[in-house]
């Protein structure tokens, strides 16, 4: 078999498994096991002094593990990759969590609002069926970079133990990284690591939607309000998506009880439906196909 159809197959398999599949609930999944060790060291290291150093080291040495497991794995047990790439991508999942939010708030306000609390990190007790709305795409258009993009990214890079290390990047962020009184010091690594390897992903997610709409005004738009967020990246697809469907993302959230005033992303106070849910998954697919063909152009150049 030729060496390109080698390293290709593993990709298309792992990533059709995510298209049919998603994250099935009855297998084992790896950031479950990441967030386990994540949380055994975050309790027994976030105390008493230094803790800005202790949540250091256990960043790196998790992140040095995983790199290292993904290397012994793809010497020796090459088979796997295409599980691996199933289980680091997380596009299929996200999308069906979204499109049951929108049906769950059509049918009552406290129901969407239930619903939506299974994929965002926010207070969502008091949220309007719009919020609702406007967290659900907020965190797909989010989805696409961290759970997609950005591990395709790091896979065409470093392979499956760059792919590997990039969930534990993510995942810690998602643990540890919050600007709360509990992770500020002790996650501050943690968040600064998931931004630069991000920084690349992020803002190719968004010339991707970009891309796929056809809208090639909304590059200013991207440039404009790209920044206008707590996160030196997050805000760039979610200024994409809001561009696409012409809309506003951000404001005011409550995370753990603490209210964060975050920029709004674009001007127009449109109602979301479900037509913009519908879209919005549109563009995500075909950004999602465009960086697979992306990848394996690369490939075949460097073969």
């Amino acid at each position: 078999m030729p060496d390109i159809l080698i390293a290709i197959l593993p990709l298309l398999g792992g990533w059709t498994l995510d298209l049919l599949l998603g994250d099935p609930s009855c297998l084992p999944h790896p950031v479950v096991w990441f967030g386990k060790m994540i949380a055994w060291g975050e309790h027994r290291l976030n105390k008493g002094r230094h803790r800005m150093l202790k949540g250091a080291l256990l960043a790196l040495v998790l992140i040095i593990f995983v790199f290292t497991a993904g290397w012994l794995l793809n010497r020796y047990l090459p088979i796997l990759n295409v599980v691996i790439i199933f289980f680091c991508l997380a596009g299929t999942t996200l999308i069906r969590e979204v499109r049951q939010v929108f049906l769950a708030v059509d049918r009552s306000l406290d129901e969407g609002r239930k619903q939506v609390a299974r994929i965002v990190g926010r207070d969502t007790s008091e949220l309007s069926a719009q919020e609702v709305r406007t967290a659900a795409l907020e965190t797909l258009a989010e989805n696409l970079s961290d759970g997609v993009i950005a591990p395709l990214f790091w896979f065409a890079l470093l392979g499956t133990p760059g792919m590997l290390a990039y969930k534990m990047v993510n995942t810690l962020d998602s643990m540890i990284g919050y600007h709360t009184e509990r992770y500020k010091d002790f996650g501050c690594c943690a968040a600064r690591i998931d931004d630069i390897a991000n920084f690349i992903p992020a803002r190719l997610t968004a010339l991707l939607m970009v891309i796929v709409s056809g809208k090639w005004n909304l590059f200013g738009f991207v440039w404009k309000y790209g920044s206008h967020h707590a996160s030196p990246n997050s805000g760039y697809p979610e200024a994409a998506l809001a561009g696409i469907l012409h809309c506003r993302f951000g404001g005011p959230h409550y995370y753990f009880g603490e209210r964060f005033d975050k920029p709004f992303i674009g001007e127009n106070e449109k109602q979301l439906d479900t037509s913009d849910m519908k879209k919005a998954i549109r563009i995500n697919r075909m950004a999602e196909v465009l960086m697979i063909i992306l990848i394996i152009l690369y490939q075949w150049m460097c073969y």
